[in-house]
C-alpha cells in the first residue's frame, strides 16, 4: 500500500465573488486574521503528513508562489532588528514541505486543475484540498481522509452532516449505502439537490483523496461545449468501471467557507475571539459596535 505523500491545491480561479479586492490579490491570499487562509491549508497537510504540495495556479497568482518562497531581504531586516519570532515565522513558511507550482492555462474546471498536476503526482494516490476554505477537526480532516483511504483504498470524498436548509441548494449530497463508521457507499452525488431530494444529510464539501487511476478517468470524458470538467465527471467514470467512492464524514468538524464574503467575515471574527492575544479587545469592541448600530 502506497503511502499518501502528495497533495494538489487547485487555485486557480478568479475569486470574482471578491471583486475588486481579488482584482490583484488572489482570493487564497486573504488573510484569516494575520494568515492567509491557504496557509491554514498547507499547514493542515503538512501536519498530517503530506511531504509534497503541488499548487494549481495561473498567471495573476503570483503572489501564492512568493508567499511560500523565502523572502532573503525581508529575513535580514528582522536578524538586524533582533526579531528573532518574526524571523522564525517566516521562514518556516518556505520549509514546511516542498512546494511544486504549476500553472492552469485555461480555467477549465477543477477537474481539469487536478489533470494538470499528472506528470507531478504520477503513479500515486494523493489528497486534494480547495485553496478557500479548510474545516477545524480533531484528529484533522486530513488525517481522517488518510485513515479512510488507508481502509478502503478507493476514492474517498470529505463531507459534513448538515440539516440546514439552505446547504441544499449549496453543496453536493452522497446517496448510498450507510455505513457504520460514517461513511456512505456512494450509488450517487446529487447536487444542489434542495430539501425534498436531499438523499442524505452528509454533503461534500472539501476535502478528497483520489488514486492515481483518476487521471484517465478525467481524460476520458467528453466535455460539452460551454461546460467545465469537474472532479465529480472523474469519480462518475471511475464508478462506471466498477471502482466504489465513499463519502466521508468528517467527525467533530466545523466547516469555515471562506469562498464567499459573508462567510469570510465569520470566520475571520471566530478565529480571532480564539486567539487569547486579542479576543478580549476584539469582544469589547463587537459588542460596543453592535449596541451602536442598534441605537
Amino acid at each position: 500500500m502506497k503511502k499518501i505523500r502528495k497533495a494538489v491545491i487547485p487555485a486557480a480561479g478568479y475569486g470574482t465573488r471578491f471583486l475588486p479586492e481579488t482584482k490583484a490579490m488572489p482570493k487564497e491570499m486573504l488573510p484569516i486574521v494575520d494568515k492567509p487562509v491557504i496557509q491554514y491549508v498547507v499547514e493542515e497537510l503538512v501536519e498530517a503528513g503530506i511531504e509534497q504540495i503541488i499548487l494549481i495556479t495561473s498567471w495573476h497568482k503570483r503572489a501564492i508562489e512568493d508567499h511560500f518562497d523565502r523572502h532573503l531581504e525581508l529575513e535580514h531586516k528582522l536578524e538586524l532588528a533582533g526579531k528573532t519570532e518574526q524571523l522564525n515565522q517566516i521562514k518556516k513558511i518556505s520549509e514546511m514541505a516542498e512546494f511544486v507550482f504549476v500553472r492552469q492555462r485555461e480555467q477549465r474546471g477543477n477537474g481539469d486543475a487536478i489533470l494538470t498536476a499528472k506528470n507531478i503526482v504520477g503513479d500515486e494516490p494523493f489528497i486534494v484540498f480547495w485553496g478557500d476554505d479548510f474545516i477545524v477537526a480533531e484528529p484533522s480532516r486530513a488525517k481522517q481522509l488518510i485513515e479512510a483511504y488507508n481502509k478502503y483504498q478507493t476514492v474517498i470524498l470529505g463531507g459534513i452532516r448538515t440539516d440546514d436548509p439552505a446547504d441544499t441548494k449549496k453543496y453536493g449530497f452522497a446517496k448510498g449505502k450507510e455505513m457504520a463508521d460514517g461513511a456512505i457507499l456512494v450509488d450517487e452525488l446529487v447536487e444542489k439537490p434542495g430539501v425534498e431530494k436531499k438523499p442524505s444529510n452528509l454533503a461534500i464539501v472539501s476535502g478528497f483523496v483520489f488514486p492515481p487511476e483518476i487521471f484517465k478517468a478525467l481524460e476520458s470524458v467528453q466535455v460539452k461545449e460551454g461546460e467545465e470538467l469537474v472532479y465529480v465527471d472523474g469519480v462518475n467514470k471511475l464508478r462506471e468501471q466498477g471502482k466504489d467512492a465513499y463519502a466521508v464524514e468528517i467527525k467533530g468538524g466545523k466547516y469555515y467557507d471562506c469562498g464567499n464574503v459573508t462567510q469570510y467575515l465569520k470566520t475571520n471574527v471566530e478565529m480571532a475571539l480564539k486567539r487569547d492575544d486579542i479576543n478580549a479587545d476584539l469582544k469589547n469592541f463587537i459588542k460596543e459596535t453592535a449596541e451602536k448600530i442598534k441605537d
